[in-house]
């Protein structure tokens, strides 16, 4: 919060090797009195020294770039410890690089086709903790779920979940089934900042760096 108790703006670095996507970007949320843009970086090692100087609430990381990509510079932001959190911004959507970027801990994943409002959207949600993925990307997380499911990796999920609360247990189906934590509230009938307090539980007893993991997690079970 400012000190006039308005809510600061989203702090915005932008990665990518071609400057009119750079550009395009700038525009498209420097538009926005909710958000402030930073910095640009050209490639992985420029995005490092950026996050570090500028401490950014959400990086827009490209992944094709030269010297270091961004699934290698997303992965060492969170080994450094980084807060801030990574929305991957590409023209690719294989599943393995969908899951690769996850697995290092990136919050949300879209095309660069995403329209400019669709954008902006995303990047308020993911500043506030919550996962974005595009259409495309969720149909393809759900398919690698939805494989035939592995005894054993059905078996390690199922005892990580029973480490939970009933409760608890009760959120991480709701993030399972793609909810915000606005529509966990509804749902089960407790305010925001209760399902904030078991998000923040989950994120600790299952081992999870994002709600992707979670949902995961849940998937692995069975349980969604």
């Amino acid at each position: 919060m400012s000190e006039d108790g308005t809510s600061a703006p989203v702090r915005v670095a932008v990665v990518d090797d071609d400057p009119l996507v750079r550009a395009g970007l700038r525009m498209i949320l420097g538009g926005d009195p909710t958000i402030a843009i930073v910095g640009e970086a050209s490639d992985g090692h420029e995005a490092l020294d950026l996050v570090e100087r500028e401490r950014p609430d959400v990086v827009l990381m490209d992944i094709r770039m030269p010297r270091q990509d961004g699934l290698v510079a997303t992965r060492r932001l969170g080994e450094r410890g980084s807060s801030a959190r990574v929305i991957v911004l590409t023209t690719f959507d294989t599943d393995e690089m969908v899951l690769t970027a996850l697995r290092h801990g990136a919050a949300g994943f879209l095309l660069k086709d995403t329209p400019p409002a669709d954008l902006v959207d995303a990047v308020r949600r993911v500043a506030r903790g919550e996962p974005m993925l595009s259409p495309s990307v969720t149909a393809q997380l759900i398919a690698a779920v939805a494989q035939p499911r592995d005894d054993s990796r059905e078996r390690s999920a199922r005892e990580r979940l029973d480490r939970l609360t009933e409760r608890e247990r009760e959120v991480a189906v709701a993030i399972g089934r793609g909810l915000s934590n606005a529509e966990i509230a509804r749902e089960l009938y407790m305010g925001v900042a209760t399902v904030k307090t078991h998000v923040a539980h989950l994120f600790t007893k299952l081992d999870a760096t994002n709600r992707v993991h979670i949902a995961r997690c849940v998937h692995d079970a069975g349980l969604v």
